[in-house]
Parts: C-alpha cells; structure tokens; sequence
C-alpha cells in the first residue's frame, strides 16, 4: 500500500484474469505498491497468487484491468516495464547442465548487458548468496537450497527496481533461509522493492512491512503488518507444564479456553483485554504449574486463517 508520499513501483487497477477453461483467476484486483517496500502476498493455494505475480512479470496476459510497473504501463510498452523486474518463479527453469557462472551471465545477455559489465556483478551476486564456492559447478549438481539462491541471483543480474519471489524459500533448510531473509533485508534496506509470495507465514511477518492477502482471486485484506496485528482478536499461546496434567486437572482446566495439546502442553486462547498471567493464577489454583510460555507459531497466521474463513 503507498503511503502516499513514495511513488508506486506497482500500480494495478481492476485487474482481471479470465483463462480459456472459464476460470476466473482474478477479479478485479487493485493494488498499489511503494517504491522500496518489502511487500507480501499471501493466500491459500489457487487464490491467484502465482496468476497475479505472473502478469506482474509478463508470463500471463491479462483480461482486463490496468498494470503499471514503476510508472510504465504494460500496455504501452512490456519491454521497458519487464526490465524493472527481477522474478524468481517456483519452479527451477534453467539449463541444468550450465555451470552457475554461465547461467547467470547468460541471463545478462537477455538484457544487453555486456560480459564485461556483467561478470563483476555475477560474482559479487555470487558471493553475497553463499555460492562462491559452487561459481563452476553444474545447476544439476547443485542442492535445493543452492538452486533458489541460483535463481534469486539470475534474477538480480540486470539491477531490477522490483523483484519478484514466489515461494522463494520451498524446501530450504532453516540455515539457509536466515542466510537469504539477511540479503534479502540488505537488497530491500539499499532500495529495492520486494514482493514476495509464501506459505511460510512466520517469515512473511518477519520480513514484509505491508500485506495483502488474497483469496478466491480477490484482495480481501491489505494493510501493514503492524495494523494487521493490533487487530487481532485473540492471541494463542502455548503453555508447558512442570509435570504432566492429571484427569482430574485437565477436567478443571476445561472451563477456562484451555485446549490439552499433550500431556505437558496445553494450548490458550486470549481474548483482547486478556492476559496470560491471569490464566497461569487460575490454573495454578488447580494445581497446575507452568514452566513456559510460547507464541504457537506465527500471529500473522492466526490473522490469515480468520480472515480466510471469515471469507
């Protein structure tokens, strides 16, 4: 969302996306992104994520609507809106028998862009990503998490204003994933803008500053991170327990919002106003002692999940 005071590096209006079959993959989408924004899509799989990032990137023509890409309409003139855009697609689309130098200098020769200009920036993309070591080693040979940093690097060849991400992070180990978030938040700190789309949603509210979310190919909610949070009507904790619950506890402990997840967790739902500390005095009253207290898993995804259903 802009804020009003940036220029929009993604500017759409009405877009909608009729494919052959009669699928209507999006209906109507409005969207303005900031210039320098950390921005993230999310939805449920088929809500129009991919469709969206795809005629964003050139791959999918549109029905109807309008897209502009950091002031140029796709319109008037794709070649020139293409050239602001880095994407790094889901699925792995390069030469697997190309080394990770080539594939990359290759990528640059798309745009014109020189070997000699081309070649200190493939190593510096290469150093940054962790792949020096991998600079002549076949794409085929290369591990998973390898390949999507591969992929962000070839996408960054040609300096763009706006990248893409669509499930850049799928099947990356934890290790390598920090070591992507920290380039990722560098790239995006020096002006870059970032859209990215993920199931991961603990890492879309560590990185993104804004947030739409989409589903059945319509936004049904966009906003910041920070307000999208402040909204929420309840907060699920995980409790550990010094021992294991009783029957007779866990009986007593049913009439508070309480859920048993095994014998030492319990699962509690906070309702606004609420605090943890007033459900840890009643359920010490019961005899049950808490030794810990955990967020269960991402607040962004509580957000997601009601605002899916409530869809």
């Amino acid at each position: 969302m802009s804020d009003g005071t940036k220029p929009a590096a993604i500017k759409i209006v009405d877009l909608k996306k009729v494919y052959g079959t009669g699928v209507e993959a999006l209906k109507g989408v409005s969207l303005t992104i900031a210039e320098g924004e950390f921005f993230a899509l999310l939805g449920p799989n088929g809500a129009g994520k991919s469709t969206l990032i795809s005629v964003l990137a050139g791959l999918a023509i549109k029905t109807s609507g309008t897209v502009e890409v950091c002031g140029v309409s796709i319109d008037e003139n794709i070649d020139k809106a293409k050239s602001f855009i880095g994407i790094v697609p889901q699925e792995f689309n390069f030469n697997w028998f190309e080394t990770v130098i080539d594939i990359i200098i290759n990528q640059a020769g798309y745009y014109g862009i020189p070997r000699h200009v081309a070649m200190p920036r493939a190593n510096e993309l290469i150093e940054n990503l962790g792949l020096a070591d991998k600079r002549d080693t076949q794409a085929m040979k290369l591990s998973g998490g390898m390949k999507r940093r591969l992929m962000i690097a070839r996408s960054l060849i040609h300096e763009p204003r706006v990248l893409l991400l669509d499930e850049p992070t799928a099947g990356v180990d934890v290790e390598l994933r920090r070591g992507m978030h920290d380039f990722l938040r560098e790239l995006n700190a020096a002006g870059t803008t970032i859209i990215l789309t993920t199931h991961y949603l603990e890492e879309a509210e560590q990185l993104s500053r804004e947030v739409a979310i989409i589903n059945n190919g319509s936004i049904i909610k966009q906003g910041s991170v920070k307000s999208l949070l402040a909204n929420m009507n309840s907060v699920t904790l995980l409790l550990d327990t010094v021992a294991p619950i009783s029957t007779a506890e866990l009986q007593l402990a049913r009439a508070l919002p309480i859920t048993r997840i095994d014998d030492t967790t319990l699962q509690l739902k906070l309702a606004p106003g609420e605090t943890v500390n007033d459900y840890i005095r009643k359920l010490s009253t019961i005899g049950v002692q808490i030794s810990n207290i955990r967020n269960n898993g991402s607040r962004l995804e509580e957000v997601f999940i009601d605002l899916i259903q409530k869809d």
